[in-house]
């Protein structure tokens, strides 16, 4: 609890003893809560990150990081269920890195946070994170070791988790639109101006949109209509052709797009800086306007799914109040961000049990925007404003709240552990706009900042 005050959300508290339909958790270190032990790993990597001048998939030269002496890092694949092992090597960035398995929802363990799940691998160090993917869809990996830093000097990359065996759910082809920028610089994959992909006239290709940047994408297509499959990683149902519409990717989020390629091409832009065309060899696109109208994921596509909660029947209810004030972060005087009135770090602790099902309220009266994400868990959108989600379930891990909005959302607790529960804006969390899902039972081992071997842990 030194991380906050303790919110029961109207549950049981401390005293209970943890375990909730006998699930007894006291005595649980975050430690303890790691991956598979035993096993061979289907799929093994060796992260390799480094500090310096990077050079841009387009040649542009800045000062940033790397992982295996590229930015974005290496992409990573696996297949629902599989074993992954992936060994993070720190060879000079000072300060210390760790790898953040971002809507992954991972063993606490490994979930990569400095001096919340783990200490920071200092230079010369190395950490070994190992988990099964549970879920097919589009993720990413980031440090979570001064990732307001970090993140933006390159420190990320991509990992895509394929269906696990069975018959295809799609004949599209895989292309990825990592969304990210440098030195003020914005990239598709690397590149600034028009990142391309082969395909012919008439395919249909399924592109996976990850947006690594602090700040929503603007997302829209040019040359073919578009239909949403999915968002962080969850499918969505009924989705019909999308034309005129943009459609907005949080900071953190994804959205995966099919998109069936023009006669002269498909172009896919972000923001009307950076675009990924989807075409032949050679083709060109010229870039449309941005759509006056936004594409309302409230409503798109039809609810076929029950819901696996009942937030009729919550066990707990939460406030995640987000405002601003003038105070101190860090002996330092600002005007600095507020959950529910407090300022970091006496802010909320919002405390379950394994099995309770969690209804949050997230309003936001701070005068700017906010991607809200939600660390091992993925909530579905009941609301927003008070309007009732109508469309497809709508899964997040990263949510967009406009000044003024509220949401309504719904999760299981089924992942013991302690969680980060912050804006993506990266420099807003590290303003102060944290706060933690924690189980009952369940101790902290590691230190927001602490040293090791010479790096302090600061997770944002």
């Amino acid at each position: 609890m030194d991380m906050g005050y303790a919110d029961y959300g109207g549950g049981p508290g401390a005293e209970h003893g943890g375990g909730h339909a006998g699930h007894d958790m006291s005595g649980v270190s975050v430690a303890d809560l790691t991956g598979p032990s035993d096993g061979t790993p289907v799929m093994t990597a060796t992260l390799i990150a480094r500090q310096g001048t990077v050079t841009l998939a387009s040649g542009e030269q800045v000062q940033g990081y790397t992982l295996n002496g590229r930015t974005p890092g290496p992409e990573l694949v696996a297949q629902q269920g599989d074993l992954v092992q992936v060994t993070l090597r720190n060879k000079d960035v000072e300060g210390g890195v760790t790898l953040h398995w971002h809507g992954i929802d991972v063993p606490n363990a490994e979930d990569g946070v400095a001096g919340v799940t783990q200490d920071a691998v200092p230079v010369g160090g190395s950490h070994v994170y190992r988990f099964v993917v549970p879920d097919a869809g589009t993720y990413w990996y980031h440090s979570h070791q001064v990732s307001h830093k970090q993140v933006r000097g390159g420190l990320f990359g991509t990992f895509v988790v394929t269906p696990a065996e069975g018959p295809p759910t799609t004949t599209a082809t895989d292309v990825l639109a990592v969304v990210h920028t440098y030195d003020g610089r914005r990239t598709v994959n690397g590149s600034t101006g028009i990142s391309r992909a082969v395909m012919a006239p008439g395919s249909v290709s399924r592109v996976r949109v990850v947006n690594t940047d602090s700040a929503a994408a603007r997302v829209w297509v040019t040359g073919s209509p578009y239909r949403v499959l999915a968002i962080d990683g969850y499918d969505l149902t009924g989705g019909a052709a999308v034309r005129g519409k943009m459609l907005l990717v949080p900071a953190g989020g994804r959205a995966d797009l099919e998109v069936t390629v023009g006669e002269r091409g498909s172009r896919v832009d972000v923001g009307g800086v950076a675009a990924l065309y989807v075409g032949p060899r050679g083709g060109r696109l010229p870039a449309r306007a941005e759509p006056a109208d936004e594409l309302d994921l409230l409503t798109y596509g039809r609810q076929e799914a029950d819901l696996p909660v009942d937030p009729q029947r919550a066990d707990r209810r939460f406030d995640y109040d987000i405002g601003r004030r003038i105070g101190f972060l860090d002996g330092r005087p600002g005007f600095w961000w507020t959950v529910n009135g407090h300022q970091f770090p006496d802010v909320p602790m919002y405390v379950v049990d394994e099995g309770d099902v969690v209804v949050m309220t997230i309003r936001n009266n701070s005068g700017e925007s906010h991607p809200m994400h939600l660390h091992g868990h993925h909530a579905v959108v009941l609301s927003r404003d008070g309007v009732e989600s109508t469309g497809s379930r709508w899964w997040v891990d990263s949510l967009q709240v406009e000044d003024g909005e509220s949401f309504e959302i719904a999760f299981v607790a089924d992942n013991p552990g302690i969680w980060m529960d912050h804006c993506h804006n990266l420099p807003h969390a590290a303003e102060g706009l944290v706060a933690h899902l924690s189980y009952n039972g369940v101790s902290e081992p590691f230190r927001v900042g602490r040293e090791i071997g010479g790096a302090h842990n600061h997770p944002e």
